[in-house]
């Protein structure tokens, strides 16, 4: 039986989805960070927080059995 927590867990892997699924949103110049325009550091950002998210997920329906 698989718990509810986990499956719970399984709706954060839609968030970076959400989060890049408007390039018109992020798709500005400014602002800048190290030189970068916001379009790719925003797009950068979110594979640290992708690969945390999936970790999260995975470590939640992970059965040890």
């Amino acid at each position: 039986m698989e718990k509810p927590r986990s499956k719970a867990a399984l709706w954060l892997l839609i968030i970076p989805y959400i989060g890049l699924l408007w390039p018109a949103f992020y798709n500005v110049r400014e602002p800048s960070l190290f030189g970068f325009p916001f379009f790719y550091w925003y797009q950068l950002l979110w594979v640290p927080i992708t690969a945390t998210l999936t970790w999260i997920a995975y470590r939640s329906t992970r059965h040890d059995d």
